[in-house]
């Protein structure tokens, strides 16, 4: 491969951009326009739409939100072109040597937001579901097809953008979860809770995207001595941040204007992310397929991105292969363990702890504690991942929430005691804080470019099924006792923690390139 050679340049693409935000306006005005009936909701009926029509101006609005999403995917899409030459694969890098700059500081900033934006709607629904069963009616039963159709569009988006990821771009994919979203706000002037369930599946579906694609850029434009830590460190931070974003907006605004404005805040998220969108580089090797040489000489300007060749692959290409396969069970097998503890063990604690003889307002006070260990594990993950080992700091996360399982089986004698409940609700929480701190940036490092998104998009949704699952059982009244869930989910984090040992890599410092090969 001649390094030297120079990239064909693309054609430009202005009216491209120009039909980018005239969608995007459109998309605004259209979502401006639901909020008149709202403005009414809440000077007339205390912020209840239930049981009225929809008025002209929100019509129009969704006419207008159906013309902007359609106009400005199309214009955010590029044109697609064959790989030219020997510009397919891994052959732009960071070099090692490479310090982190202002361009690293805003794409961190920028990515976070989106990782912010995207947990924080998931997080949305616990402080949603009271509100809303109470203005239209409904039993507890049907107000959980809410979290279930809202989950089941997050496990989907997770696939969906992870798979448009590697074929239009890491930046595209992005820019089109977020105008995806952006237009999805509506779903908070929705009267019925029909048209909530439809909603709130897109707008699942929307928010799912982000965060595969934003560990898979991250992990192509960061030095490789920098990488693990950042992954980690952004990833932890946006899941903490997403959940205190949720209750800190629940604790603001919804006692003045119900429940509804949950849902409308992602408006100005989404094109508070769009406006930052010029700070998102894309993947160098896109660039370098679409022939935008420009672009790219100028993302090797301010990120230290070299073209470098190819790194030869291991003469045993079987057992690679066999390896690679084992630890996409691995990982995949491990996400889907993590979610049931996530969605379901944890979330039952409450009730269980109450089933216990513990007080509401004890039971609360337990698990804020065991909390507040949530920020140090994932400062003390990304060290580890860093400067001990990827692999093994996977491993040790897995293995101490296994170690919280086996707590849960403890005979209620043991457990009453409320040092050891207390220790085994510690264990599980930083077992699974760090986990998925660390599950999907390992996701991320090991995987080849070309498939990278799909593979990062297929261990997130992996991480999100569980959730659907138990929402499900949740449907037909099947909630299984706490020991019986962690005898349940032994075998899976067992077996996840066993093939990673086997099939993991270490990708500590090493470069995507090698990796690759």
């Amino acid at each position: 491969m001649n390094l030297t050679e120079p990239l064909p340049v693309a054609p430009r693409s202005d009216h491209r951009i120009a039909f980018f935000w005239l969608g995007c306006a459109l998309i605004s005005a259209g979502v401006l326009l639901h909020l008149p009936m709202l403005v009414h909701a809440h000077q007339m009926t205390d912020n209840r739409l239930v049981g009225m029509d929809m008025d002209a101006e929100m019509f129009a609005g969704m006419g207008l939100i159906l013309l902007g999403v359609p106009l400005s995917c199309w214009g955010a899409l590029p044109a697609r072109r064959s790989p030219h030459g020997d510009t397919a694969g891994t052959n732009f890098e960071a070099s090692d040597d490479t310090q982190l700059n202002r361009w690293h500081a805003g794409v961190l900033l920028v990515l976070t937001l989106g990782l912010v934006i995207d947990v924080m709607k998931p997080a949305t629904l616990g402080f949603v579901l009271p509100g809303m069963t109470r203005e239209y009616g409904i039993e507890p039963s049907t107000a959980a097809l809410l979290p279930f159709v809202a989950l089941i569009g997050t496990t989907v988006g997770s696939f969906v953008w992870g798979w448009l990821a590697d074929i239009y771009g890491r930046r595209v994919s992005i820019l089109l979860s977020t105008i995806l979203f952006a237009s999805t706000a509506i779903c908070g002037a929705m009267p019925s809770f029909l048209w909530n369930l439809v909603m709130c599946f897109l707008m699942g579906l929307s928010a799912g995207g982000m965060l595969p694609v934003v560990y898979t850029l991250l992990a192509e434009v960061m030095p490789p001595r920098h990488r693990s830590w950042v992954l980690v460190l952004v990833g932890g931070t946006g899941l903490i941040g997403g959940y205190l974003a949720a209750s800190a907006a629940a604790h603001a605004f919804e006692p003045d204007f119900g429940w509804r404005v949950l849902w409308l805040q992602g408006f100005p998220s989404a094109l508070l992310l769009l406006a930052l969108a010029r700070l998102i580089p894309e993947s160098p090797r896109f660039l370098a397929e679409q022939g935008r040489a420009s672009d790219l000489k100028r993302m090797q300007e301010r990120f230290g991105i070299v073209r470098k060749a190819r790194v030869a692959a291991p003469e045993d290409a079987t057992l690679a292969h066999q390896r690679h396969r084992g630890l996409t069970a691995a990982l995949s097998i491990a996400a889907l363990a993590w979610s049931f503890v996530n969605f379901g063990l944890l979330l039952w604690l409450p009730s269980d702890l109450q089933a216990r003889g513990y007080s509401s307002e004890l039971a609360s006070g337990i698990l804020a504690s065991s909390a507040l260990l949530a920020l140090p594990t994932i400062a003390l993950a990304a060290w580890l991942y860093s400067r001990w080992s990827s692999k093994w700091t996977l491993v040790g996360t897995v293995v101490l929430t296994i170690a919280g399982l086996f707590g849960a089986l403890l005979p209620p004698a043991v457990l009453s005691i409320q040092l050891v409940l207390v220790s085994v609700i510690a264990m599980l929480i930083i077992g699974t804080n760090g986990m998925i701190a660390v599950l999907l940036p390992y996701t991320a490092e090991n995987y080849p470019l070309g498939v990278r998104g799909r593979a990062t998009g297929l261990v997130a949704g992996s991480s999100k099924f569980g959730g659907v699952a138990v929402q499900g059982f949740a449907l037909i009244g099947l909630i299984p006792t706490l020991g019986g869930a962690a005898f349940a989910l032994l075998v899976p984090m067992s077996a996840s923690a066993l093939l990673i040992a086997w099939a993991g890599r270490e990708t500590r410092g090493r470069s995507l390139r090698e990796l690759e090969a």
